[in-house]
C-alpha cells in the first residue's frame, strides 16, 4: 500500500489507521477506548468507496530503490490497494500477482490499469490465508500491519511464498516514542526488524534499517523515516 495520501477528509477510523501504519490490510481488531474498530474486509470496503482515490498513484519509492536492480520474475505485492505499486512493477518487466482484502480497492485498480498489464488481482487476506509456498521471485509487503499477538504466524506465511533465491521487501513506519491514537499502540504490531528474526537459517539479511523518507510524510502524521527489511531466500 502507498503511504503518501494527505488526511483531508479522512473518517475518525481512517485517520486511527493512517497515524500508526495499520492501513495496510491484514489487521482485524483493535481496541480504542471508545468503540472497536474492526478492520476486516467491510471496513477496508468502506474505506475506499468513501472517496474516488486514497492514495497519490505513485509506487512507493523503496519499491523502485530495491526492486529496480533485482532480476525480473514473479513478484507478489502484498496489499496492493490501487495497484500503484504493482502497476510500476508490471512496467519494469515483473509478472505481477497484485493482492488485496478490499474488493472495492481491487476494482478501483482494475479500473486503472491498461488491459495488457501483466497483473492478476486477487481478493485474499493473506494475514489469514498464506500465499503458495516458494511462488515468488519477490515479495513486497509495504506498511501491512501484522499484531504482535498473532501476526508471527502470518508473517512467515508470506515469506515462505518467496522462491529459492528470491526476495522479501518488508517496508514499514519507524515507531516514534508517544506515537499512539485512543489507546492503539504501534509497538503492538510487528517491524520489518521483528519479521526478520523470525526467517531463519534459509535466509540471508541483505538489508536492516531505519532511513528517512524520499517523499512527504502525509500532512499531520509525523512519520519521517521508514524502517525497511530487504531478505534473500537461500
Amino acid at each position: 500500500m502507498e503511504d503518501n495520501h494527505p488526511f483531508s477528509g479522512a473518517s475518525e477510523a481512517e485517520v486511527c489507521a493512517i497515524v500508526l501504519g495499520t492501513r495496510a490490510h491484514g489487521l482485524h481488531t483493535a481496541e480504542t477506548t471508545h468503540d472497536t474498530v474492526i478492520m476486516d474486509k467491510s471496513f477496508w470496503d468502506g474505506m475506499y468507496s468513501a472517496r474516488e482515490r486514497n492514495w497519490s498513484g505513485n509506487p512507493n519509492p523503496v519499491l523502485m530503490q530495491q526492486a529496480s536492480g533485482l532480476t525480473v520474475g514473479r513478484a507478489l505485492d502484498v496489499g496492493c490497494g490501487e495497484g500503484d505499486d504493482a502497476r510500476w512493477l508490471a512496467a519494469q518487466g515483473w509478472t505481477v500477482t497484485a493482492a488485496d482484502i478490499s474488493t472495492v480497492a481491487l476494482d478501483r485498480a482494475r479500473r486503472l490499469t491498461a488491459a495488457d498489464a501483466a497483473i492478476t488481482w486477487l481478493q485474499a487476506d493473506l494475514s489469514a490465508a498464506p500465499p503458495p509456498a516458494e511462488s515468488f521471485d519477490l515479495v513486497s509487503v509495504h506498511y501491512f500491519a501484522l499484531p504482535k499477538a498473532n501476526g508471527s504466524t502470518a508473517a512467515l506465511g508470506i515469506a515462505q511464498s518467496v522462491a529459492s533465491g528470491g526476495t522479501l521487501l518488508i517496508v514499514g513506519h519507524a515507531i516514534r516514542e508517544g506515537n499512539s491514537w485512543n489507546g492503539i499502540s504501534p509497538t503492538d504490531f510487528l517491524e520489518p526488524h521483528d519479521v526478520g528474526l523470525l526467517l531463519g537459517d534459509g535466509w540471508s539479511i541483505e538489508l536492516d534499517e531505519t532511513r528517512s523518507r524520499t517523499t512527504p510524510a502525509p500532512e499531520g502524521s509525523g512519520h519521517t523515516h521508514d524502517t525497511v527489511l530487504r531478505a534473500r531466500r537461500h
